[in-house]
């Protein structure tokens, strides 16, 4: 019965989560139990560039590093984040879910080569789980020791309870500067401000991740625009589910 359940439960997880959720565990426990060679799948220039070692750039997003509660917390956030997106704004639209973490990816990666950072698993991580938390800015979460605040502060909060830990919360700062280059070129410049859409999947992603109808619909909706509106009622705006503070 627990197998099935267990069975159940994986073939639940929608695609994109499915496989990063997986690779990510086996390229971290495939790493750190020595089936897998860690130092190969650092990110590192001169071996991407000059040795032409590409697997390197999708090594560096699924291997996490050393075992440890911070590897179950960020394998945690993976899955809950990247599922509550994936069946909730990007429901049904698996080519704009993909084109979000190809975009992410590949600014991570750069950045990875100019910083420069080995491994860009935790802050695509939070690069995901910013842009949910800005759809959902209003959605009450819970923190750690049962504090509860708006979506819109979890990914801040994160960086500072890792900087109380010990850390300098760098990871969770480029995640977020990504995540909000994201949100704002493809939902808050063009829909608050009336500019340009500069991000728009490519259509070779439809071919092969077409839309589809009917999903089972998650947490958030697309963002609409907070300009005023012809009714009257400037300001409103309904960029995602969930229950407001004090309701």
């Amino acid at each position: 019965m627990a197998e099935t359940d267990i069975g159940l439960w994986y073939s639940n997880i929608p695609f994109f989560t499915k496989w990063w959720f997986t690779l990510t565990l086996i390229c971290t426990l495939g790493a750190n139990f020595g089936v897998l060679p860690a130092q190969q799948m650092l990110l590192v220039w001169d071996f991407v560039a000059y040795k032409f070692q590409i697997w390197r750039l999708a090594g560096c997003v699924f291997f996490m590093g050393k075992l440890g509660f911070p590897f179950l917390i960020n394998v945690y956030f993976l899955y809950n984040y990247s599922l509550r997106l994936e069946t909730g704004v990007y429901d049904g639209k698996p080519a704009d879910y993909c084109f979000l973490l190809i975009f992410n990816w590949i600014c991570l990666i750069i950045l990875g080569f100019i910083i420069p950072l080995r491994l860009i698993g935790m802050p695509l991580v939070i690069s995901v789980l910013y842009v949910w938390c800005q759809v959902n800015h209003d959605t009450v979460v819970q923190f750690w020791f049962g504090t509860q605040f708006k979506a819109m502060y979890l990914p801040w909060a994160l960086a500072g309870f890792n900087v109380l830990l010990g850390g300098n919360g760098m990871m969770e700062l480029i995640g977020i500067f990504v995540g909000h280059i994201f949100f704002f070129l493809k939902y808050k410049y063009p829909i608050d401000y009336g500019g340009a859409s500069f991000l728009n999947t490519p259509q070779i992603l439809y071919k092969y991740f077409p839309n589809r109808g009917g999903g089972v619909s998650g947490f958030g909706q697309a963002p609409a625009s907070r300009r005023a509106q012809p009714n009257g009622n400037e300001g409103r705006h309904n960029w995602g589910g969930g229950n407001r503070l004090g309701d």
